[in-house]
């Protein structure tokens, strides 16, 4: 019979908790996720709506004593979770954005390591933290260093773990005195080495209902009641767009007098706005502008009208009962763009689990 002790799950702390999606791959893991940490209004709704027995506070984490998180969740913690705000560092933003005051957020990430000396800590963010905040990273990885927590960071595919999307990811982890592995792929491009292929978009949403305009969803109660799946009302331009659009094409593929007068002179730039998907092919990044013609290769593939929200939810493996507490499309859009597809974050848990267990076996 196993004691009391060892049958207890492994303890883990949210910071920078958004709606919930990384807790969600925590707790799929087996880990009871005692405290969490979030500012924003309509992400601190949607995680207290998903996760009510979680201690989550509502604070700026520059003002969050690290010793207190650690008393929320009884004592040891056994990792410290997170993926600070990166929008500063992402290739989507412009030059200004290395400027953007949260990028110093990822050093109050090491702060709290410091202050609560978690087990292990699991850290997510975009590959640009490794060039564009390349002074700031170094900083985070000298922290780690002297507080003897040797780590293993690396840029991971999120499709090669099973996640429907391109989606490339920074993803650290480290310990208290110990080393730990990043978890090997499980799906690969073809299939090579007996692994899966990668999903596509045809594995996610097809089969599901159209959905509803938003202007519509208002007259019966809101978005809320239809569960998301909602779109916005295309402009008769952008309706032309799609209509000469093909599955999978970039915007280079348009007829110039379909363009917008800012790419009617060139191709270069961000090819994927006003593009189509693809059924059979993975679909892209999604980000906060998911259901926005103009803001990347966000057309349905075989209906004139953007993905809906739960859709793009769907692609970064929300399930579809996880409510988002917000009246307002904007906020759901981004609390969906800027979350850690929760299959991934599931993937990440796991692998921290299974090294904890494995090191209080020896």
């Amino acid at each position: 019979m196993r004691s009391s002790a060892t049958s207890k799950p492994p303890v883990a702390v949210d910071v920078f908790s958004g709606a919930g999606g990384l807790t969600l791959g925590l707790k799929r893991a087996g880990f009871r996720v005692a405290a969490a940490v979030e500012i924003e209004d309509h992400a601190f709704a949607t995680y207290k709506t998903n996760h009510p027995e979680v201690r989550a506070i509502k604070q700026d984490i520059r003002t969050v004593d690290g010793r207190h998180l650690r008393a929320m969740a009884g004592g040891e913690v056994d990792l410290l979770a997170g993926c600070p705000p990166c929008q500063g560092f992402s290739s989507l933003t412009n030059t200004s954005s290395k400027r953007d005051p949260r990028n110093d957020l990822v050093l109050e990430m090491a702060r709290l390591v410091k202050e609560i000396r978690p087990r292990t800590v699991m850290m997510e963010n975009v590959p640009g933290l490794a060039d564009r905040g390349k002074r700031l990273f170094n900083r985070f990885l000298k922290t780690l260093e002297d507080l003897n927590y040797p780590y293993t960071w690396d840029v991971l595919q999120v499709a090669n773990y099973g996640i429907p999307q391109n989606r490339r990811r920074l993803v650290l982890f480290a310990g208290r005195g110990i080393e730990l592995s990043l978890p090997e792929p499980t799906h690969h491009r073809i299939g090579d080495g007996g692994l899966p292929t990668w999903k596509t978009l045809r594995d996610v949403i097809s089969g599901m209902d159209s959905p509803t305009l938003l202007d519509d969803s208002r007259k019966i109660g809101g978005p809320q009641r239809l569960n998301w799946h909602i779109v916005r009302r295309l402009s008769p331009e952008n309706m032309a767009r799609l209509r000469k659009t093909r599955p999978g094409a970039s915007r280079a593929k348009l007829p110039k007098s379909l363009r917008p007068d800012c790419h009617k002179a060139e191709d270069t730039g961000y090819s994927n706005v006003y593009g189509r998907m693809a059924w059979d092919q993975l679909p892209v990044t999604i980000t906060g502008g998911c259901t926005t013609l103009s803001k990347g290769r966000f057309g349905h593939p075989s209906q004139l009208r953007t993905i809906s929200v739960r859709e793009a939810a769907r692609i970064q493996t929300f399930p579809d009962d996880y409510v988002f507490d917000t009246p307002y499309m904007e906020y759901a859009c981004e609390m969906i763009g800027n979350a850690l597809p929760c299959d991934f974050a599931e993937t990440l848990a796991a692998s921290v689990a299974r090294q904890l267990r494995a090191r209080k076996r020896r």
